[in-house]
């Protein structure tokens, strides 16, 4: 049985006056693809900044390795462990794509030059495109280097937001195939509103309705529930 990596407990969250999580609990096991699913606004991107603590939580508690992280400031979760892919991507598009990943190292050792590396093998147009901007880089590459940005330090748990939103079936392929081989490596948890390319990855979901938790399980009991599918995913 995996130990338990993250856990969220009776998350309630607010973004100004509005009352986004409630009571949202959340639990990812070490080693595992957990992914994150629910309708648009059911709250899967506020529970990964609540994480962060980008939107910080009002009630409940986050716990990282055994650690209460709630009342953490991002940078110290960060440190923590915990790499994150934004929605928006968060890449610095006036800087080089070189540039971009030595900005989110937190040291340069050995280490980190291993994964620098292996990155670069994952991603081959990061290493075509070191010295180029990333405004200028395709959605696919920037999405990579957002990705790559994220595993560039030590981590034992990622989470990425949406890394199939706006890109090409191609591109998404190359994604899945890059997230497959980063989940050998670490911990990772996907909010995807892409079905086919969540059930392809994931081994345990919950979904999420409304800023609560709804349901949880293994994926592939899901991809049998018709019912479950079509009342919180809308799919027919």
């Amino acid at each position: 049985m995996s130990e338990s990596i993250l856990k969220l407990e009776s998350i309630n969250t607010y973004i100004d006056q509005f009352h986004i999580l409630q009571k949202v609990n959340f639990e990812v096991k070490k080693g595992e693809l957990t992914v994150l699913l629910g309708r648009n606004g059911a709250g899967k991107t506020t529970t990964l900044r609540t994480i962060m603590g980008l939107n910080p939580a009002s009630a409940g508690t986050v716990t990282f390795k055994g650690e209460n992280i709630t009342k953490g400031a991002p940078y110290q979760i960060a440190n923590k462990g915990i790499g994150y892919v934004p929605e928006d991507q968060g890449i610095f598009y006036d800087l080089t794509v070189g540039e971009n990943m030595r900005v989110a190292m937190r040291h340069e050792n050995d280490e980190t030059k291993e994964r620098l590396d292996w990155s670069l093998d994952l991603f081959p147009d990061l290493k075509r495109f070191w010295k180029k901007p990333a405004g200028q880089l395709s959605g696919g590459q920037k999405q990579m280097l957002a990705i790559a940005r994220s595993f560039i330090n030590e981590t034992d748990l990622i989470l990425i937001d949406e890394p199939s939103k706006g890109l090409a079936p191609v591109i998404v392929e190359a994604v899945i195939d890059a997230i497959e081989k980063i989940k050998d490596r670490t911990t990772v948890v996907l909010v995807e509103q892409n079905f086919s390319m969540a059930k392809r990855l994931g081994e345990k979901y919950y979904i999420l309705d409304n800023g609560m938790t709804m349901h949880h399980g293994n994926m592939k009991d899901l991809e049998q529930n018709e019912e479950l599918k079509r009342k919180y995913l809308g799919i027919g």
